[in-house]
């Protein structure tokens, strides 16, 4: 009897760890459950006839187009920034070198932030800004305390009217009105008249995407990583690299030179 009783006491450690170990799996490395929550008041979601009025009538949609076509929700309960980066590598690269959330994490990325790291804490500014330089881009971290308001709009506001350059943002949620957590996606509108930022959000299963007010999209880029934390959230600027840009025009060349050789082609 006494025998039974160590046992079944041994075995109680053991289930409890395996316990908590599921409910770990759960909570970072399964594809969260769709669980809508409320729009903040002050936000304007892309589904509703005033955000897609927005979307309309926006002088500064160049990227919209190539980021709605790329666009993917995050797989994990913190890969926003992972989610985020395929979107815009995606949408800088021919559909035949697309990426997607698995193998965004090359050898190289393993080694500034592991997928199973990413998965449980997520991806810091600089982390980000140094994977997505790992796949070729030219990326720019800007903290929200080296810059203002003025600054970031107008950098953002020349981004949005050309094309081959994109906007991250990492922010508070809170201070837009939502959940409490940083996260990270892109922009990709502005309109002038109600000076709001259209955020694409890859958190899809939580909120749709919004426009958001020019003052509060700050003050959310602007809050600290932490209640002990100088550092601040801020914004990434992300171009096509040189080398990305080298081999698109080497593969070009390759199909050009495939194209004049075909059989029946005539000469110039």
């Amino acid at each position: 009897m006494k025998r039974s009783l160590a046992v079944v006491l041994g075995a109680v450690p053991l289930l409890l760890l395996l316990a908590a170990g599921g409910v770990g799996w759960n909570r970072y490395f399964r594809t969260p459950s769709v669980d809508r929550l409320p729009i903040p008041e002050q936000l304007v979601s892309i589904q509703s006839p005033s955000g897609r009025k927005l979307v309309a009538q926006s002088g500064y949609a160049a990227d919209y187009d190539s980021l709605a076509a790329n666009f993917v929700a995050q797989m994990r309960g913190s890969f926003c920034g992972v989610a985020s980066s395929v979107v815009v590598i995606n949408a800088m690269r021919d559909e035949d070198d697309h990426i997607d959330q698995s193998t965004f994490f090359t050898e190289a990325v393993e080694e500034i932030a592991s997928s199973w790291r990413v998965s449980v804490s997520g991806m810091s500014l600089n982390q980000l800004g140094r994977a997505l330089r790992a796949h070729g881009a030219d990326a720019t971290v800007v903290y929200a305390s080296d810059t203002d308001l003025e600054a970031f709009r107008r950098i953002a506001r020349k981004n949005l009217r050309a094309t081959g350059d994109f906007l991250l943002v990492n922010y508070q949620r809170a201070e837009l009105g939502q959940t409490e957590g940083g996260h990270i996606s892109p922009i990709a509108a502005y309109d002038h008249e109600t000076d709001r930022f259209l955020i694409l959000d890859v958190a899809a299963h939580k909120y749709p995407s919004v426009w958001v007010p020019a003052t509060l999209l700050w003050d959310a880029m602007n809050a600290p990583l932490n209640p002990s934390s100088q550092r601040t959230r801020g914004f990434l600027i992300v171009r096509e690299g040189p080398y990305a840009r080298a081999g698109r025009a080497t593969r070009s060349a390759s199909l050009r030179s495939v194209a004049e050789a075909a059989p029946g082609r005539k000469p110039n």
